[in-house]
């Protein structure tokens, strides 16, 4: 935006404007985008295409079931992710990251919105209809001290998903497992050892192996490196490149490291308050990001370099509720930027460049 069309913008009065109004215009117009584009086919080339999904959490009902307090932890998300990439989510604690993960594996069921995996749309599956899919999506979680079963051998957590989805027949079943335990870097000894004997490394490896056991194509990658040492995390990063390359995986990367994302993913999503605000190729991200947000989430990410100064921005105030968001643009309220229409009117989302995307009224046209 030039200075001329900045100082226009500027000038409109908003002192009558109604806020609720344009709300529910805003809404109605999501709404009729968001019906229009169930009539158009999936991309026959991605793998996994997300449309305006949406996962609100209702808190508080009346006595005849109408809600009253929702919190929307994810608020109408589109990308698309393509067979041997990693898509990258970035932002701070409570944006949506891990709530849209796993309501892309059906862990919780869609508000609203599509789920094409492999061409179909997955976001009305029952239970019985997604545990055919459940050898294609699987995922790590962040916590590897309590995701898995205390009172099980690693060769029983290993071997259960092999035994309930009929990988390969009953007699081979050890040699599978022990051969996947390899792969991921765990010795044949450890088949008969518990989970507390093991470091956070070691259990974090022994989550990505149970992961793999059903070959899966697709894995959500839940913070997978945020609970471990530095020099751990390098480990595991470079395991999971491994794999990818070996198994040709698509991952879904979620965390809120800079400088780990940047090595592992390929296209970056960045969220904020449960909305995307900013969509783009790895290297378009970092060498220009354009959201306020994004700018100042870069900006915190230490310089290995003593003799280059960085300029941190600093955001002021806390994350607003996501059961009360902010009117107009969610960021309105801690962006260094932020014009009068961002407190009433919430941006479009604009291609600034070819697959980079972003939502800010510093680029209206």
């Amino acid at each position: 935006m030039n200075e001329d069309e900045l100082k226009v913008t500027e000038e409109i009065d908003y002192s009558s404007f109604d806020d609720d109004a344009e709300q529910a215009k805003e809404e109605l117009s999501r709404q009729e985008q968001y019906e229009k584009d169930k009539t158009l086919p999936p991309d026959p080339n991605a793998l996994l295409e997300v449309r305006h999904i949406k996962k609100h959490f209702i808190l508080k009902k009346t006595l005849f079931g109408k809600p009253i307090t929702t919190l929307k932890a994810v608020d109408d998300v589109s990308f698309k992710v393509y067979p041997g990439e990693t898509l990258g989510i970035v932002g701070e604690s409570g944006c949506g990251k891990t709530t849209m993960g796993r309501t892309i594996l059906k862990l919780y069921n869609p508000t609203s919105g599509q789920i094409f995996f492999e061409g179909l749309d997955i976001a009305n599956y029952k239970p019985k209809e997604m545990r055919s899919l459940r050898t294609k999506m699987q995922i790590i979680f962040q916590d590897p001290y309590s995701s898995l079963p205390p009172r099980q051998t690693v060769g029983d957590i290993l071997a259960e998903p092999v035994k309930v989805h009929n990988i390969v027949p009953k007699d081979q079943i050890k040699e599978y497992v022990l051969n996947l335990m390899d792969q991921c870097g765990l010795r044949d000894y450890y088949y008969e050892r518990y989970p507390h004997e093991f470091s956070g490394g070691q259990r974090q490896r022994i989550c990505i192996a149970r992961a793999l056991a059903v070959n899966p194509k697709f894995i959500v990658c839940d913070e997978p490196v945020s609970a471990l040492d530095v020099s751990i995390q390098a480990q595991i990063i470079n395991l999971l490149k491994k794999l990818q390359k070996e198994r040709k995986l698509t991952y879904l990367f979620i965390s809120h490291d800079l400088s780990v994302v940047k090595h592992i993913s390929d296209k970056i999503c960045v969220m904020y308050l449960g909305n995307m605000v900013e969509f783009g190729d790895n290297e378009d991200i970092f060498k220009n990001p354009l959201h306020p947000y994004t700018i100042s989430l870069f900006s915190a990410v230490p310089n290995p370099n003593p003799n280059k100064k960085s300029k941190r921005i600093i955001l002021k105030g806390d994350i607003p509720s996501q059961v009360n968001p902010p009117k107009g643009c969610k960021f309105c309220t801690r962006c260094p930027k932020c014009m009068e229409i961002c407190k009433h009117i919430a941006p479009s989302y604009k291609e600034i460049e070819k697959g980079h995307i972003v939502a800010c009224h510093l680029f209206d046209k």
